[in-house]
């Protein structure tokens, strides 16, 4: 199983949960199986049109993961982190 870091703005949908185990597969497959456990996450990392939305990042291991992210590999030992970025004004 796959583990997914979950960022403090992020832990609505999770009540305070920062880790989330998920079977391995893809970043898609980890974003999808913490939504169909906690409804309203996906929605925080991935935009209407299917992409990570522009301020979120996510690491692999934590190595940043570039492009189109999504369908890229997610192994049972990895860890998945989503970095959401604080914008202000």
């Amino acid at each position: 199983m796959a583990m997914v870091l979950i960022p403090p703005p992020y832990r609505g949908p999770t009540h305070g949960i920062d880790r989330v185990e998920v079977p391995a597969g893809t970043v898609r497959a980890c974003i999808d199986a913490v939504e169909a456990r906690h409804p309203g996450f996906r929605p925080l990392v991935v935009d209407a049109a299917g992409r990570v939305h522009r301020f979120v990042t996510l690491f692999r291991n934590g190595d940043q993961l570039r492009g189109d992210v999504l369908d890229l590999p997610i192994g049972d030992a990895d860890e998945l982190e989503v970095l959401s970025a604080i914008a202000g004004g």
